[in-house]
């Protein structure tokens, strides 16, 4: 999956349930400022990020 896609799930995932991006960063072990950067636009998650956050997508569509 493209860097810009995950960012863009990932945003879904917060706002289907109402987080902010300051617990959303927490829940996954990044600094506000990182997640923040990433829905701006003005970084991509790293290759590690990429699949931190892929991880983290498929362990939540799990609890469903």
């Amino acid at each position: 999956m493209l860097n810009m896609d995950l960012v863009k799930e990932l945003d879904s995932y917060r706002l289907e349930h109402k987080i902010t991006q300051q617990v959303l960063a927490e829940q996954l072990g990044v600094s506000f400022v990182t997640v923040n950067r990433w829905f701006n636009c003005k970084t991509k998650p790293s290759k590690i990020q990429q699949y931190q956050i892929e991880k983290f997508l498929k362990g939540k569509a799990g609890e469903k």
